[in-house]
């Protein structure tokens, strides 16, 4: 059995599309979602963002499970200007797993092994990038792998972390990231979002582009995953 992460249903709505025999569940007090794939069980889990709810998610998600394998997916933000949205990211700091003898389907994918470093807040700002790449050596960022290696480690379950890039330094967020979403709330508040693009309407474009990156990230972070599970 293969379990699946991903923080938002945003990043997992295609992927989900993909199982078959799909039903949702609940264990533990966590939702998740079982399906088949090539054969295989999958059980996906929706994190949320950050620390504090991922902790107590894939806690009580892991509890009395045994899984072959784990796959910490969803998107990330660039820290230097080598990614492009869309491009893939195999965190090589958290994955304990190698996909060195990778078949057709992934060979063509845009992979790029690199270190992941799991951040407390979503960051808009290019400079603020720069200076963590600098201090790190990362190469991108999320708010949960972290966490999630964690406890796959606490549960001798194999990980691989693999993210799709939604945001770079050159193709940032639309609107500061506290409009776009509440951490606190775990959600977008949408009065919030919408005056401030009615307050903005020069914005509006930028978040046509933005929403067209993410579709295309969802895209390609979908494709890689469905070839990840029928390689392995």
């Amino acid at each position: 059995m293969i379990a699946v992460t991903f923080a938002l249903p945003a990043e997992s709505s295609e992927f989900l599309r993909r199982l078959r025999d799909r039903t949702d569940a609940e264990r533990n007090g966590v939702r998740i979602v079982r399906g088949k794939m090539n054969d295989r069980t999958i059980e996906v889990l929706h994190t949320g963002v950050g620390e504090k709810i991922c902790r107590q998610r894939i806690g009580k998600f892991l509890q009395d499970q045994q899984f072959d394998l784990l796959i910490s997916t969803g998107f990330a933000g660039a820290l230097n200007d080598r990614l492009k949205v869309g491009d893939l990211l195999l965190a090589k700091n958290f994955s304990t797993i190698e996909l060195n003898n990778r078949g057709k389907s992934l060979s063509s994918l845009p992979i790029h092994a690199a270190d992941l470093l799991t951040v407390s807040a979503l960051i808009d700002s290019s400079e603020k990038r720069l200076e963590i790449a600098q201090t790190s050596g990362a190469a991108a960022v999320d708010m949960e792998t972290e966490f999630i290696a964690g406890a796959c480690a606490d549960h001798g379950i194999p990980l691989l972390s693999l993210r799709a890039i939604s945001d770079t330094l050159d193709e940032p967020f639309p609107a500061p990231t506290k409009i776009l979403f509440d951490i606190d709330q775990q959600r977008t508040r949408f009065l919030t979002f919408a005056t401030f693009f009615l307050g903005h309407p020069n914005r509006v474009p930028r978040l046509v582009q933005f929403a067209r990156r993410i579709a295309r990230a969802r895209k390609i972070l979908t494709g890689a995953l469905v070839a990840v599970i029928s390689e392995l």
